[in-house]
């Protein structure tokens, strides 16, 4: 494999808030699986703050973390975006949107300051994240004759596999998913066990 089979998403809206030298950061984090979300939830923010002075933001999608985007929304180079997708990757999380909306306070921060002020934002929120641990998985479908279904029971509980669905025909037919990383052992013990037909389904 060329990451790992284990990921971490969020699975509920966090909202914190940070103050640097008058200057207000409203930090809103959102689990997301397609950019049309990211989208809307960018609009939403910004119908709701209309005299915010940025809207910055980063996400990325993904178990693999393969999609990654940041934006400055005005300010410096660097100094937003970047920040704050920095927060999103050492958290652990994707499927994920941090953005980090400001109130100008009057006093200029400089590039660091910035730096600082929309990395801590973006901690904040993905510290108080709500996050859920799930697995890349193969899907299968194994099947047996009926006297034989107990051979598939087997495999599900010896290598912790998930039961998608179950067919009974001239034969049981079982849909399940497993873990990306058991997964060529899965199908080489299945392969081996001549009570059993298996086939890949993804």
């Amino acid at each position: 494999m060329l990451f790992s089979d284990n990921y971490f998403e969020p699975i509920a809206d966090t909202h914190q808030n940070l103050r640097e030298k008058g200057s207000k950061f409203l930090a809103f984090l959102y689990p997301v699986k397609l950019e049309e979300e990211i989208k809307k939830h960018l609009q939403e923010l910004k119908s709701k703050y209309p005299d915010a002075t940025h809207n910055c933001y980063a996400w990325v999608l993904h178990p693999d973390k393969s999609a990654q985007r940041s934006s400055d929304d005005g300010e410096p180079s660097g100094s937003a975006g970047k920040p704050i997708l920095r927060a999103i990757l050492s958290s652990g999380l994707t499927n994920v949107l941090v953005v980090v909306v400001r109130y100008f306070g009057g006093t200029q921060l400089g590039i660091p300051g910035l730096i600082k002020a929309y990395g801590d934002a973006a901690k904040l929120a993905t510290a108080e994240a709500y996050k859920i641990e799930k697995y890349v998985e193969d899907i299968f479908e194994i099947s047996a004759t009926f006297e034989h279904e107990n051979e598939i029971h087997r495999m599900i509980q010896l290598f912790g596999a998930r039961i998608l669905n179950r067919q009974y025909g001239t034969k049981v037919s079982y849909e399940i998913a497993v873990r990306q990383s058991v997964s060529n052992n899965f199908s080489n013990k299945c392969t081996n066990n001549y009570l059993l037909n298996i086939e890949l389904k993804n």
